[in-house]
């Protein structure tokens, strides 16, 4: 089987399996009773129906209109492969729902019709109205698609959308604004050549003009040459806007001196020999499917210094529509814009260009390995699965919704509206909002130990821009440097970064003499002092902490679990300070799960199995959320005379001697813990209330195993895990820890003791 033959077959297997398409349906309310079925169909459906007859706005909430949209084709003009008809253009339109719903979070129906009159096609899609609450037209051949969307958008009150016009524009208006801010260039300046009238050309040379470009420099050629005053072969009124004066002329009589060439055309058209024509370092944006306009290899042959985007994935600078369709919709869907008019598209382009120029996002750069994400020639646009597209666009057209007078349900604070996008993007988001807002009161300073990470690097910019916390990075200046220039950060050690290097640093002496006169009691000579501090990093900033030159030390990238432990308890674990446990936070579709102890005792005895409930409880509290905590066990409610039965009854017993101010109950199985339903049949009155949210276990084994099956099994997020016991001067990560990870990890540790406590 060839490459090709392979390729195919994995892609039709990927629509086949494991069951036929890409989209299903899943009910949003519970109906597992008769109860159900009354609220959901008669009689109860009968409230939701009459209160929208009483307020049409009601649909919104009673349904799920506010998040609906639909995608519409009559499969004339499909990606590259033209005319195929409505029924073969379905996997296609499946696609573009499954790219709402993954990058937007909004649902959507695939709608293919089998009508090739644009008239009879509109009024198909108008009657559609009471069902969506936008609408997307996809793959419909020009000059058709301009008339259905003339008709649809002034008869219909919902926003009506043509991707392949309007997003593609979008997207190269953002790929040409950073262009020429990289070439000095202004639009009212420059000189744009494009080949091919058909609809996404022309509503790109309509975002050109409304960006700036003189409609006096803008030359169309297409098949039959340069659209020019007085052409009558294949025109219509779009393409007639942008007829030059002057008779017929061909692309290499008008390529001289251009600024910017624009392709949605076909193979081949611009030669190594036009592109020598054009401006010093000229914008080649060849965008025809698959193939484009010029190779890119052959375009920098002509001219190194250009500058070029494709339609391609394999090339830089890929021009895709996904950075833009399902987040202008998002904004547009949540301010309950009427339309999408040229206020949002500008919006939605200058988001894009501005993310761009922004640095990468740790989520991006694990999407993309080995690709250079850092703003210049070859990173004009963001990629698509940069997590923060959602935000920074989705809010810009909303603004712009507002601004513009198109929103009927206007946003009050679109910083807060901005926030909660990024939470919906970013799980881990909300539940760590309170304690970035404790963290925000002071200035901490939070050593890395594995500093050379790029990780930890990625969290240390992070950090800089998104907190008041000064991160210290532990490792050598030289590999920092060029880790944090290959990533695309603004990282420059001794400027806005303190280094601590290993291998040569004036502190040196005095932190190996602190280090030797804490360990000289625990057998370690001043010549092993001298050499911990030259090659073990969690020692030194455990060393830095103990000095006062950080707050907070953050360790464990790498390595496991205890040896890190071990160093961190050895400089720190003093003055009252001691390792109490591990807690980790899983984050779920159904709230957070605290999860205890998961690391540090194997076997903890009742006094520490009650200091880790006491620790947890405290620790939940600072995510805002009151603890409900269960002592998970074999045994239910003494029905097993088994250690950790045993281990668990007695830590109870030495919780109810305290007066602790939390609701705790035990000991349990962890399906108890989870469904007061099931505990009610063993107490008629449980101490806890609901499912239990902090989990206690009798070993780490047991900890350990429910976190790892939530994460790889539940898709459960983990925050921590939080080292608890030690001041809030010390956290161990695990080697899986992703960059955003870190960043939550440092906010835990830059909240002020006060709050800790």
């Amino acid at each position: 089987m060839s490459d090709d033959d392979g390729a195919r077959q994995a892609a039709l297997d990927y629509h086949r399996f494991p069951k036929p398409g890409k989209l299903e349906i899943r009910a949003t309310k519970p109906l597992e009773n008769g109860r159900d079925l009354a609220r959901a169909y008669s009689p109860g459906v009968a409230d939701a129906s009459l209160a929208i007859r009483d307020d049409p706005g009601a649909a919104r909430d009673y349904t799920a209109r506010g998040n609906l949209v639909a995608v519409v084709s009559n499969g004339t003009a499909v990606l590259g492969l033209g005319d195929i008809g409505a029924l073969a253009s379905k996997p296609v339109m499946e696609g573009k729902a499954v790219l709402f719903k993954k990058f937007a979070g909004i649902d959507c129906f695939d709608i293919e019709v089998d009508e090739r009159d644009p008239e009879k096609l509109a009024a198909i899609v108008c009657a559609l109205e009471p069902t969506f609450g936008a609408i997307n037209l996809e793959d419909i051949k020009a000059p058709d698609c301009f008339e259905v969307e003339r008709i649809c958008r002034e008869r219909m009150g919902i926003p009506v959308f043509h991707d392949d016009q309007h997003g593609t524009a979008i997207v190269v208006g953002a790929a040409a604004l950073n262009a020429l801010r990289l070439t000095d260039r202004r639009w009212e300046d420059i000189k744009v050549v494009s080949t091919g009238g058909g609809a996404a050309g022309l509503a790109c040379l309509d975002m050109l003009l409304t960006l700036g470009v003189r409609r006096e420099n803008v030359w169309l050629c297409d098949l039959h040459g340069l659209v020019h005053e007085g052409r009558e072969v294949e025109m219509n009124p779009k393409k007639a806007a942008y007829a030059q004066p002057g008779g017929p002329r061909q692309l290499g009589d008008v390529i001289e001196g251009a600024d910017l060439f624009l392709g949605l055309s076909g193979p081949g058209v611009l030669s190594e020999a036009l592109v020598a024509q054009m401006a010093p370092r000229p914008i080649i944006f060849a965008l025809a499917n698959p193939r484009p306009e010029i190779d890119p290899v052959d375009a920098r042959r002509a001219a190194p210094d250009a500058i070029i985007a494709t339609g391609r994935s394999d090339f830089p600078n890929q021009v895709n529509n996904v950075l833009c369709f399902p987040f202008i919709f998002r904004g547009a869907l949540d301010v309950g814009a009427t339309e999408i008019n040229e206020a949002m598209k500008v919006g939605c382009v200058e988001g894009i260009a501005a993310l761009a120029r922004a640095t990468t996002s740790a989520e991006a750069a694990a999407a993309y390995q080995g690709e250079q994400l850092t703003f210049g020639p070859d990173y004009l646009i963001p990629k698509p699965f940069d997590p923060r597209l959602m935000g920074v666009v989705a809010s810009a057209v909303a603004k712009a919704a507002m601004e513009s007078g198109v929103a009927a349900r206007p946003v009050e604070d679109v910083a807060a509206y901005k926030r909660r996008l990024d939470q919906s993007v970013f799980r881990s988001a909300f539940v760590m909002r309170p304690v970035f807002e404790a963290a925000a009161q002071a200035q901490r300073r939070i050593v890395f130990a594995e500093g050379e990470d790029e990780r930890v690097l990625r969290a240390a910019q992070a950090i800089m821009e998104e907190t008041t916390d000064v991160p210290i990075l532990i490792g050598r200046p030289d590999v920092i440097a060029t880790r944090a220039a290959r990533a695309g950060l603004i990282l420059e050690p001794g400027a806005n970064v303190e280094i601590v290097n290993p291998e040569s640093d004036p502190r040196y002496r005095d932190y190996y003499e602190t280090y030797h006169a804490l360990m000289a009691r625990r057998g370690v000579a001043r010549d092993l002092a001298r050499a911990v501090m030259r090659t073990n990093s969690t020692a030194i900033a455990a060393v830095m902490v103990a000095r006062g030159e950080a707050d907070s030390m953050i360790c464990g990238t790498f390595g496991q679990f205890l040896w890190h432990l071990r160093y961190v308890t050895d400089v720190l674990g003093r003055d009252g300070l001691h390792p109490v446990g591990a807690l980790s936070v899983m984050l779920q579709d159904q709230g957070p799960l605290f999860i205890a102890d998961t690391h540090v005792h194997q076997e903890p005895t009742p006094e520490q199995v009650a200091e880790t409930v006491v620790a947890s409880a405290r620790h939940v509290r600072r995510f805002g959320i009151e603890p409900q905590v269960a002592l998970c066990s074999g045994s239910q409610f003494g029905n097993l005379d088994s250690p950790s039965g045993r281990s668990m009854r007695a830590a109870m017993a030495l919780l109810d001697a305290q007066s602790v101010d939390f609701r705790y109950e035990g000991e349990m199985n962890l399906d108890a813990a989870l469904d007061p339903e099931l505990r009610a049949r063993f107490l008629d009155e449980s101490r806890i209330e609901g499912p239990a949210n902090v989990l206690v276990f009798a070993s780490t084994d047991a900890a350990g195993a429910t976190r790892n099956v939530l994460k790889m099994r539940a898709g459960g997020l983990e925050v921590g895990p939080v080292l608890m016991g030690m001041g809030n001067k010390a956290h161990i990560v695990t080697p899986s820890i992703t960059a955003r990870g870190l960043l939550n990890m440092a906010a835990l540790a830059g909240t002020p003791v006060a709050h800790y406590g």
